[in-house]
């Protein structure tokens, strides 16, 4: 009987995981249970994904706020700092800014606006048009934007992050200056001494900084590279990607995940005799309509993947051959004829008219996207997640 079912994403619940636990043989033996209760068979090119969150809680891969304020006050003199288009996020950023206050005498946050980096806003770009203002040039202070737009209100959370900041920098003793800015070389006015907390644009911020004059200038990729009296650290990406563990402990991204997916790859292969495609998954890459969201806030969607996922897709639009190739075809004569193209497609069709609209984005990234919409973030408990399916196509 022909196939009826294409791709197939499934959480798999998971014990909880603590620091020091056999992760490698958790994750192993949650996938054996799963096919020996029926659930499914393990097949070739399925694909195994296990969320950044259990493997660094597996790792210990923690830092206390005291901690990151001793760096950065190591790295940036403790005095006057500018802290630079950070995201608006109670989990990510906010136990960050704890222990970033801790280490500085003063803080002059500097937010983006209408919206941060990851896409949640301050304030609706209407009524800045409305008000006169021009976000790619105008420096508001807090007292500035208040005065026109009232206390910001996030679309879902209802949080007024602006003075949600500015109390937890001076609950931490230091002295909290806010403005709002997408210029970065506008905090030189203020600080030489720059922290910069943007994600995906952080190089470009940093070398417009070092070329105006900056003294200092630090990422969050930058802090926690290395232990810090005991601390946890992550080599490649510092606290970027990390989130609130406790009021005073922050959980870091994982460091190379590569060993630990390759070596699933390989017991999976010893004991079952199949290859599976393993990867460790973070935020996926998406944007919610309504809020305007652009889900991620994780340097990257994957920190470690085999090799099976490196690359893009390869496929051809169906529609488009359907409605320009075949299109005096149909039924079982227009199925077979789709059928033999995707057969006999090229093994790399670039921007042929064919492929186009096939989300030209890399697999990892893709894949990732699906499985934080099935794993979630809440009390779905299914921090795993099988595919199967995933690199069939029409034929199969």
């Amino acid at each position: 009987m022909e196939r009826k079912v294409g791709t197939v994403s499934r959480g798999l619940r998971a014990p909880i995981i603590r620091e020091g636990d056999d992760l490698k043989k958790i994750v192993i033996d949650v996938v054996l249970d799963a096919e020996k209760s029926g659930e499914f068979v393990i097949q070739d090119k399925d694909v195994l994904a296990i969320t950044e969150a259990v493997v660094a809680r597996s790792q210990g891969n923690y830092a206390t706020t005291a901690q990151l304020a001793e760096d950065v006050k190591n790295k940036l003199g403790g005095e006057t700092i500018g802290v630079i288009f950070p995201i608006l996020s109670r989990n990510r950023f906010a136990i960050c800014l704890r222990g970033i206050a801790k280490g500085a005498k003063k803080v002059v946050l500097m937010l983006s606006y209408p919206s941060d980096e990851v896409g949640n806003h301050i304030v609706d770009i209407d009524l800045l048009d409305d008000a006169g203002i021009d976000p790619y040039k105008d420096v508001l202070t807090l007292e500035e934007f208040e005065s026109k737009f009232g206390k910001s209100k996030h679309t879902f959370t209802g949080v007024d992050y602006i003075n949600y900041y500015k109390g937890l920098i001076e609950e931490e003793g230091a002295e909290a200056e806010i403005i709002l800015s997408n210029n970065p070389r506008t905090i030189l006015n203020y600080t030489e001494n720059v922290l910069t907390a943007d994600i995906h644009t952080r190089e470009r911020t940093k070398k417009l900084l070092k070329k105006a004059g900056a003294k200092k200038v630090f990422g969050l990729d930058e802090l926690l590279t290395e232990s810090v009296n005991g601390s946890g650290y992550n080599t490649k990406y510092g606290i970027l990607g990390s989130n609130k563990a406790t009021e005073d402990t922050i959980k870091l991204f994982p460091n190379d995940c590569t060993d630990f997916v390759k070596e699933i790859q390989a017991e999976i292969k010893t004991i079952t005799g199949k290859t599976i495609e393993v990867m460790v998954y973070g935020d996926g890459a998406f944007k919610d309509p309504v809020g305007k969201i652009w889900e991620l806030a994780d340097p990257v969607v994957s920190p470690g993947y085999t090799d099976g996922l490196i690359g893009t897709p390869n496929e051809v639009k169906i529609k488009y051959l359907a409605d320009n190739d075949f299109a005096d075809l149909k039924g079982d004569e227009l199925k077979a004829a789709i059928s033999d193209y995707i057969r006999n497609k090229d093994s790399n069709l670039g921007d042929s008219m064919v492929a186009q609209g096939t989300t030209p984005r890399r697999l990892t990234d893709l894949i990732g996207s699906l499985c934080d919409l099935t794993s979630g973030s809440g009390d779905k408990g299914t921090p795993i997640v099988y595919i199967q399916g995933y690199f069939d196509n029409y034929t199969k």
